[in-house]
């Protein structure tokens, strides 16, 4: 038996590291670069569904473990990019004003979600994406829910993914486009696009069409909302469970399940820490962040291989159309953050 699973492990992970490499090298191209290195490895994980079903099944088991087990360690290593001196030197406002844009982002995607007709689970994850960083958060935030329907679960978590992806390159190319009508410094699109965009790599490619001061901004602001994944796992974990607990009473049931507690995050918070303030080449600490998004990309592919994404069609458009209208508005409050504050 633990033959069996040992050659599940290894037949699902080379499948998702070829998707997950993949993805980082199309990344590196121009446009392709707009999508970002996990969504990539996510659509490539989805189209290994037309190798052989036979191939598939013998490395389900495999899938499973990677998509949950690998995701939290690319998670942890991520923390390494996270530079807690820089955010210091960048100043409160900044994290104030990633704070207010992250909570007003994900109450409104979320209300407007459930208002268009989103379920729960759905709305949650598609809230969280938009407000902190994209495909990651999502990622971080799902282990705090928990269901009995996994299969449900992963077609939310796809589905998720896509609204940030989609939301998120469309607002990239506007805002270039708009840049030259809001009267913004460069310094101060920055803050916008970071600020307002939800990948990583959106923010980088926006912010970097006008300059390193751009980009240096951008990647602040971006990062500040970040930091603020954690906190926001510790709320919606919390929240979950508050109404597990509730509805246990209601049904007379007196064992709620416990909280669950993201001790993942905390290793996410570490490596911020360590790769702040211990003497790290800047190589070796890109190294790790580059081996972050492997792993990431490895859960990302094994999520895509597993979902089935015809579903996810029937559903999308009340959480598209959430995430469309919260996108508008996290803009304009970042444009006039921008010109008040920076």
């Amino acid at each position: 038996m633990s033959i069996m699973k040992t050659r599940s492990f290894w037949l699902a992970a080379i499948m998702t590291l070829i998707c997950s490499v993949a993805g980082v090298l199309l990344a590196k191209l121009p446009y392709v670069n707009l999508i970002g290195a996990l969504v990539i490895a996510l659509l490539l994980g989805i189209a290994m569904q037309l190798t052989p079903a036979s191939l598939r099944n013998e490395a389900q088991g495999g899938i499973g473990f990677i998509s949950n087990k690998f995701l939290r360690l690319g998670i942890i290593l991520l923390g390494f990019r996270l530079n807690l001196e820089k955010l210091a030197a960048a100043g409160v406002k900044t994290i104030l004003v990633a704070a207010v844009g992250v909570a007003g982002t994900i109450v409104l995607t979320y209300w407007l979600s459930r208002k268009f007709g989103a379920e729960d689970e759905l709305a949650i994850l598609s809230a969280c994406g938009c407000g902190i960083c994209g495909a990651a958060a999502v990622m971080g935030v799902s282990p705090q829910i928990e269901t009995d329907d996994e299969e449900r679960k992963r077609e939310n978590e796809v589905l998720a993914v896509a609204v940030v992806c989609v939301m998120g390159t469309v607002f990239t190319l506007l805002e270039i486009g708009i840049k030259p009508l809001l009267g913004l410094t460069d310094p101060q699109f920055g803050i916008v696009a970071g600020g307002s965009l939800h990948e990583i790599a959106h923010a980088v490619a926006a912010g970097g069409a006008f300059g390193e001061a751009s980009l240096d901004n951008a990647l602040i602001m971006k990062l500040s909302r970040v930091l603020l994944l954690a906190p926001v796992a510790l709320i919606v974990g919390y929240w979950y469970q508050h109404r597990l607990i509730k509805e246990s009473e209601e049904e007379h049931t007196k064992e709620p399940k416990k909280l669950p507690i993201p001790w993942f995050l905390g290793g996410f918070i570490l490596t911020s820490v360590l790769g702040t303030f211990l003497p790290f080449s800047t190589a070796f600490l890109d190294g790790l962040v580059q081996a972050a998004y492997i792993f990431l990309g490895m859960a990302m592919a094994a999520l895509g291989v597993s979902v089935n994404f015809k579903v996810i069609f029937k559903r999308g458009g009340a959480v598209f159309g959430a995430a469309a209208i919260s996108s508008v508005c996290l803009l304009v409050f970042m444009i006039i953050m921008s010109k008040i504050f920076f």
